[in-house]
């Protein structure tokens, strides 16, 4: 008999190491599916679901985004609020090496370079979040709490 066993992901290693308390939620992942994919899946609202963006300033300095899964990052607003001239997306073959994560399954868990993390503020209102747990097809759900503990993202509100 084939025992039913969740992968083990540095995301999944990092919230262990942390006694982090959380919940996996395996989904059939869709390839350009996002955060609109995973909630529908699992039979989430898609504010819910908190997408994991790698993002970069003019200095092509990277740093990790949180946000509401139905909303956009104001890349002006992100510049303002973090005292840079300008922030893009970064490349995903760039994103992939500084996270050690396949873009659609982006963690701000256990990446493989520490990056700054900048975190929508109203993500810490939800009751749980669901977070990308580094695999594809995989979510966490975690207390707004333990995510602050364990990243300490700084707060913006750059949602659009």
């Amino acid at each position: 008999m084939a025992k039913n066993k969740a992968p083990m992901t540095q995301a999944i290693r990092e919230l262990k190491s942390h006694k982090a308390e959380f919940e996996l939620h395996p989904y059939k992942y869709e390839d350009k599916g996002g955060a609109a994919g995973a909630a529908h899946a699992l039979g989430l609202d898609e504010y819910q679901v908190v997408k994991t963006l790698v993002m970069e300033d003019e200095n092509k300095q990277a740093l990790l985004v949180l946000m509401h899964g139905d909303k956009e990052v104001s890349t002006k607003a992100l510049a303002r609020a973090i005292g840079v001239k300008a922030v893009q997306p970064c490349d995903p073959k760039k994103a992939n090496a500084l996270t050690g994560y396949m873009v659609g399954g982006i963690s701000p868990f256990g990446t493989k370079k520490r990056l700054p993390v900048y975190a929508e503020a109203s993500i810490m209102d939800l009751k749980p979040i669901y977070i990308n747990a580094g695999k594809r097809g995989l979510l966490a759900s975690i207390s707004p709490k333990a995510l602050d503990e364990i990243l300490k993202p700084a707060l913006v509100n750059v949602a659009l």
